[in-house]
């Protein structure tokens, strides 16, 4: 690839589908998003044609590379989706069938990993050899970076922390709230934002969304001050479970608690009681791409040489 060729990032999303074109430097050529076609296989692949079509026409190029970041991933085994909340994409050769609908190859990576790459290229974890990046809204999840390329493992399921234990749980923490994989206190359920709601719900008997508690939190009270801690706690924990195998070199936070104010500031401290080493000096830092990062991250899967 040449030092002048643009490349096409699409984030298949459940209700839009973003893409952007990046050129050599990581700016921004072209950029443009449509409604996800929810529940219709053909219509996705359809819309996201159109899409890079459209991207193209702005951008004045043809023939750009086509990167794609998705929920799920691709089955190892079979070639087909597997693990994605579009249900209607599961079961699908959907890299295969874009890829003649293009005309051209694709890469297709989970949405977490594009987090991963495009802040290990030119985000927060710029320069870094091991790229950690973690992903709290809705769900939980996280993807790795090595060197700038995705960490995709033998069963496409690098990086999916969201759904294994909290660790080191207190007794009332066991057996954990029920998970929609069929177990119980998987980390999703505590870390997410309707984890969050249902801690709160738990301590007082009162339903708030997580936007809600973390207003109220900055407001003083005492409750919403109270699971704010706890969930710091969790986060912590769960952080440094994984820091204690992979050792990275740089954590990356996004989603939309990521964003709560002093969380990343307070996390090393959370970290660090659980860390087995002497000294716990890992820099903890938000996306610097914030919500661009999965269609930017999509864009660099085909690699900055």
């Amino acid at each position: 690839m040449g030092s002048d060729a643009l490349r096409i990032g699409i984030d298949l999303g459940g209700t839009k589908i973003a893409g952007i074109v990046l050129d050599a430097d990581g700016a921004t050529r072209a950029e443009s998003r449509v409604p996800t076609p929810r529940g219709d296989y053909e219509g996705t692949l359809d819309a996201i044609a159109g899409l890079v079509a459209a991207l193209e026409r702005q951008a004045g190029t043809a023939g750009a590379s086509v990167g794609v970041g998705m929920p799920g991933a691709i089955s190892r085994a079979t070639g087909l989706i597997k693990n994605a909340n579009s249900v209607w994409l599961n079961g699908r050769p959907f890299a295969e069938d874009l890829a003649a609908r293009l005309g051209r190859p694709v890469r297709v990576e989970n949405d977490a990993n594009c987090l991963a790459v495009s802040e290990a290229v030119d985000g927060a974890g710029a320069g870094e050899a091991i790229v950690w990046a973690i992903i709290l809204g809705t769900g939980v999840g996280s993807g790795i970076a090595l060197q700038g390329q995705a960490l995709t493992g033998r069963n496409a399921i690098a990086g999916e922390w969201g759904h294994n234990p909290l660790p080191w749980p207190r007794d009332d923490e066991r057996p954990g709230p029920a998970c929609y994989c069929g177990r119980h206190g998987c980390l999703e359920t505590w870390l997410s934002g309707p984890g969050l709601s249902a801690d709160f719900f738990r301590s007082t008997g009162e339903s708030r969304n997580g936007e809600e508690i973390v207003a109220r939190a900055e407001g003083g009270d005492a409750a919403a001050v109270a699971a704010m801690a706890r969930h710091r706690d969790r986060l912590g924990r769960g952080i440094a479970h994984v820091v204690n195998i992979l050792d990275p070199d740089v954590i990356v936070l996004g989603g939309g608690l990521s964003r709560v104010e002093g969380l990343v500031a307070a996390l090393p401290e959370a970290i660090a009681p659980h860390v087995f080493t002497d000294t716990f000096d890992t820099p903890v830092r938000a996306s610097r791409h914030g919500d661009a990062s999965g269609v930017r991250g999509a864009a660099w899967l085909w690699g900055t040489a």
